[in-house]
């Protein structure tokens, strides 16, 4: 029989945040793999708990080399922990290669579900919630962090990234940069902990703020861009798209079709702009019809 990993999360600040079986499992691991053993010594004499494991460090450091080994003891039959130093393992934190590692190899993997830094600042930001996108954290680098944000430019779910403090000042401006001035967002900064702060507002005044400094753990939220609404495209060019399809072979009735979907127009009103050009070639070319007959009768 082989083992199980298990991945729990951690309290993003209030200790009392912690579920109840955090405590079990530190208890009864087997092993518990942890980003941080100081911190994990914290925690577990914050919660009254002794691991009876073997305790041993799984950080970026490490992770590549430690990750084969620990695939063994899961492999031989042991309940693996992995913890990380605030919220949920491989959550852009180490967890992620010995889970993929966990699944390769048919080793049942779970989870103890705990608090998230990603959703607790989503829901207290006021912006849309109903659909959003986790981006993680941005590159250090000035030209690949825009080159990052102008992706996402577009991008009308709710984004949300980790930044750490010291970078937060240029993350901001370059996201007033990309996104715009006036784009809504929300700083949120210490969750759950005693100076807790979320700071709302459009970029360019979050970026003014930050610019004086900011300390703490930061998790930013951005309003996803606007609805751009259909393309705006006149008659004619309607008219143009609908005479291009067919004169690659398509029928009237699915290039109109077709031209409405790409517009995002209703096909009636690809269908009126076709007819009224065709009555207006008509009436056109009856007048120059016309035309030809009354300078012959002359």
């Amino acid at each position: 029989m082989t083992g199980t990993l298990v991945l729990a999360g951690t309290p993003i600040g209030d200790i009392s945040d912690a579920p109840p079986r955090l405590a079990e499992e530190l208890a009864g691991a087997d092993v518990v793999a942890a980003e941080d053993t100081r911190r994990l010594r914290r925690l577990t004499q914050a919660l009254g708990v002794t691991p009876k494991g073997r305790v041993v460090s799984y950080f970026e450091g490490n992770e590549t080399a430690r990750t084969p080994e620990l695939v063994d003891e899961l492999a031989g039959g042991a309940r693996v922990l992995l913890v990380t130093d605030a919220g949920m393992p491989s959550v852009s934190d180490p967890g992620y290669r010995l889970v993929a590692a966990a699944v390769e190899q048919d080793i049942r993997v779970t989870a103890v579900p705990g608090p998230s830094a990603v959703l607790t600042a989503l829901a207290l930001s006021g912006l849309p919630v109903d659909r959003f996108c986790f981006e993680g954290f941005l590159p250090r680098k000035a030209g690949e962090r825009l080159g990052r944000l102008r992706e996402v430019a577009d991008e009308r779910r709710t984004l949300v990234y980790f930044e750490a403090p010291h970078r937060l000042d240029d993350t901001l401006a370059a996201m007033t940069e990309v996104f715009g001035a006036g784009r809504r967002a929300a700083v949120c900064r210490e969750l759950t902990k005693t100076y807790e702060e979320v700071r709302r507002g459009p970029l360019a005044e979050l970026a003014a703020w930050a610019a004086e400094g900011v300390r703490g753990e930061i998790t930013v939220v951005v309003e996803g861009a606007p609805d751009k609404g259909p393309e705006e495209i006149d008659d004619a060019e309607l008219v143009r798209r609908v005479r291009v399809r067919e004169e690659a072979g398509e029928r009237r009735k699915e290039a109109i079709a077709a031209v409405a979907a790409e517009a995002g127009l209703p096909k009636r009103q690809v269908f009126d702009a076709v007819v009224a050009a065709k009555n207006a070639g008509r009436a056109e070319s009856a007048g120059r019809a016309e035309s030809a007959g009354s300078t012959g009768g002359r």
